[in-house]
């Protein structure tokens, strides 16, 4: 990124502001953080207010046959214990290489550093994401297909 005489290496470009809110709009992520060396912009929006609250129907959504066999399935629960993966990315989690196919790793299963444990799906590319060492899997935190956060526990490795 080149700066102009008249603007110091820590003011902002209006332009890569403009296009990383693009970006948000054509995605419908919720924020943005690009990085050049020290230089960080990061670009948010909140998420619109509803008129009105719905109230929930009456009977229970169907059980999740996968986070069944692999654990209960908490939002954010085991990202703080020692030995939890965590998201690297916001996206969408894919516990099998395909639909129908068997995940890449279940409770119990013993891993190797750099084995692949599921994929995270974002803008459209398929990110593996790998074992950071060796262990066994004693928790799975997210279901097949299932929507990601950045920092939220995928697995605890023991």
């Amino acid at each position: 990124m080149k700066f102009g005489k008249s603007r110091s290496p820590l003011a902002p470009d209006p332009d890569l502001i403009r296009r990383l809110a693009k970006l948000l709009d054509e995605t419908g992520l919720s924020e943005v953080e690009y990085a050049v060396g020290d230089q960080r912009i990061r670009v948010a929006r909140q998420a619109a207010p509803t008129a009105a609250v719905q109230p929930l129907p009456a009977e229970a959504p169907a059980p999740n046959p996968q986070a069944a066999t692999n654990g209960a399935h908490h939002p954010g629960n085991g990202a703080d214990r020692p030995g939890a993966l965590k998201a690297p990315l916001v996206g969408i989690a894919y516990l099998g290489a395909e639909p129908g196919q068997a995940p890449y790793v279940r409770v119990g299963d013993t891993v190797a550093e750099g084995q692949t444990l599921l994929i995270i799906e974002a803008m459209k590319v398929m990110n593996q994401i790998r074992a950071p060492r060796a262990g066994r899997i004693t928790q799975v935190y997210v279901g097949d297909a299932e929507p990601v956060e950045y920092g939220s526990a995928l697995m605890l490795i023991e």
